[in-house]
């Protein structure tokens, strides 16, 4: 199925992840609605499973809609820790059958299998082979679409869901993608795709067999761009062991915090979260920032570099609360509707050659991040420090 360059793409999607881990761990929730996401009146749905999606909830959308859709269903916070554990073991499989992946998110992966061919065998039965072992070790299904370039497989991996695969062919790209509605491309969303029903454009085949003069008015300097999709072209090779950029957390809270102490216990919660997953992924960071939203919908930023990078948890939390602090000095009656931190400027954590960051990443410190990190790591998560347990629910 390689085409002529001899690539070979596939796209796995784990279905509805989130949700599929909660009825996993959970089998009383077998049949139900299931959504997850921030369970306030703010928050946003992160996973529904296919029960609740009959219903026409699906992800990003506000959790006070999703409850007048499907007020039946099993509401579920989210277990950020778990679903981790989840994912590692799922990219595992994926390094048995090659090292060129390139992971979307954490139940997302495009690989590049034209190498493997010879070793195990056609692509559509790798991809049947990689779904067999993540239903074994982890419980959950996946589905795969097959191509030979990304953008094929991507759509490709919608054909069968759930718990299916599907393979373009290099001879078929115009029957699998003509009939497609135009809003299947990248890039054509709310804004484009009714400038294109205005020319009559409303099918992938359609946009393909459209002079391109006609389509300006709609694409503007897209166009190009845009009929090379119609017709399945897509050079973009895998790139495996793609770096971090940045990490972050942040919470939208229901009812906006105006007290100290939630507001420190909180940012204390947060600063867990990022170092851990620094610590994860044997990174440092030199650079915090500490992002804050009042109920005037009106955000700030405040930053600070540290002398050295670092990835402690005590030192992020101690420069997000100075940021944090700093501003409340000038804000102190402001409430706040969001409160988030994040690090940029990542590099590798090459252990005790490093400089301290400030006098809390002393070896003290150190021990007690790995020994909350084992714990953790031992039981998917639920070990925090004292003040985190005073955040607001």
């Amino acid at each position: 199925m390689p085409n002529s360059d001899g690539r070979a793409i596939l796209h796995v999607d784990m279905d509805a992840f989130y949700a599929s881990v909660e009825e996993f761990d959970d089998p009383t929730l077998a049949g139900q609605a299931v959504i997850v996401g921030g369970l306030g009146n703010r928050g946003v749905v992160s996973t529904a499973n296919y029960e609740a999606r009959r219903f026409g909830v699906h992800s990003a959308m506000p959790m006070a809609r999703a409850r007048r859709l499907c007020p039946g269903a099993r509401f579920l916070r989210p277990r950020p820790a778990r679903y981790r554990e989840v994912s590692a073991s799922v990219f595992s499989v994926f390094r048995e059958f090659t090292p060129l992946f390139e992971g979307l998110s954490l139940d997302e992966a495009f690989l590049d299998i034209g190498q493997s061919i010879r070793l195990f065998g056609p692509p559509d039965v790798i991809a049947e082979e990689i779904r067999r072992r993540i239903r074994s070790r982890t419980g959950l299904t996946a589905s795969v679409g097959v191509a030979h370039n990304k953008f094929l497989a991507k759509l490709a991996s919608d054909v069968r869901k759930p718990d299916g695969m599907f393979v373009v062919e290099p001879g078929r790209v115009r029957e699998f993608l003509d009939p497609m509605p135009v809003e299947r491309l990248w890039g054509i969303g709310k804004c484009t795709a009714p400038k294109l029903r205005q020319i009559g454009v409303l099918t992938v085949g359609q946009l393909r067999r459209s002079e391109p003069a006609l389509l300006q008015q709609a694409l503007g300097n897209r166009v190009q761009h845009f009929l090379r999709l119609a017709r399945g072209e897509d050079d973009r090779p895998v790139q495996p062991d793609r770096p971090d950029k940045s990490i972050s957390n942040e919470q939208t809270f229901e009812v906006s915090l105006t007290s100290r102490d939630a507001l420190l216990a909180e940012l204390l919660g947060q600063a867990e979260n990022v170092a851990g997953r620094l610590r994860t992924r044997q990174l440092l960071a030199r650079t915090l920032t500490v992002k804050i939203r009042d109920d005037r919908f009106r955000t700030v930023t405040r930053s600070k570099s540290m002398v050295a990078p670092s990835n402690s948890t005590l030192t992020l939390y101690r420069l997000a609360r100075a940021l944090l602090m700093r501003w409340r000095g000038e804000h102190s009656a402001t409430p706040v509707r969001l409160l988030g931190i994040g690090v940029t400027g990542l590099e590798g954590d090459e252990g005790a050659g490093h400089l301290a960051g400030d006098s809390a990443d002393d070896n003290a410190a150190r021990r007690v991040d790995r020994v909350f990190d084992s714990i953790n790591r031992r039981y998917a998560g639920g070990v925090v420090h004292g003040k985190t347990l005073k955040r607001e629910k």
